[in-house]
């Protein structure tokens, strides 16, 4: 089947034929491996970033860059990690630029971005977005990606015992966090 005949060609064909039509600088086979990644991708800097419309601008930078640097990509089956570290490092750059980088390097344990007042309503989204960024960056990869700490430790060039140490208590103060809306919610899942 030639895959550049018609965009449902594209559509319907698997991911690693159309990443190396990309990396041959094939416009439509790209603009297709957006349109298969763009909600992950924006669903993961949204968790990072607990703000839509950052999340959505960095998302857009991801793509950008994905589509500049593309023919430096030589496994085409690697493509959907490779997206997913230039999102973090997309996310990561902005935190330099906000000032940002001495929390995201430098978290002590314990520490935190801002403390709101812990109510019902609290969701998982904005528990997450208490936890210091290297920390909520752990969390979100590990639970939401569904990332080893291995995976994590590559995708971050955090060292592996950082991952680890980050996973542990963040989660630990998710729980605490999250503990009065489950109170009266049904059990949360990680306590299952």
């Amino acid at each position: 089947m030639n895959l550049r005949s018609s965009a449902d060609g594209l559509g319907s064909a698997v991911e690693a034929p159309i990443v190396a039509l990309a990396c041959a600088g094939d416009q439509p086979a790209f603009e297709e491996l957006v349109r298969r990644r763009q909600s992950s991708i924006r669903c993961l800097l949204r968790s990072l970033c607990q703000n839509t419309a950052l999340a959505d601008d960095l998302a857009q930078e991801t793509f950008l860059q994905a589509w500049i640097h593309i023919r430096s990509l030589r496994v085409p089956n690697a493509f959907g990690d490779w997206l997913r570290k230039l999102a973090i490092n997309s996310w990561r750059q902005h935190l330099r630029h906000q000032g940002a980088f001495g929390k995201l390097t430098e978290v002590e344990e314990g520490d935190v971005v801002s403390t709101p007042a812990v109510t019902e309503g609290m969701d998982l989204n904005s528990a997450l977005g208490v936890l210091a960024p290297t920390v909520r960056l752990c969390i979100v990869l590990s639970y939401h990606e569904g990332m080893s700490h291995g995976e994590i430790a590559a995708a971050t060039k955090l060292p592996l015992g950082t991952v680890k140490s980050h996973i542990a208590p963040g989660t630990a103060r998710l729980r605490e966090l999250l503990a009065a809306y489950y109170s009266s919610h049904e059990q949360p899942p990680y306590a299952r």
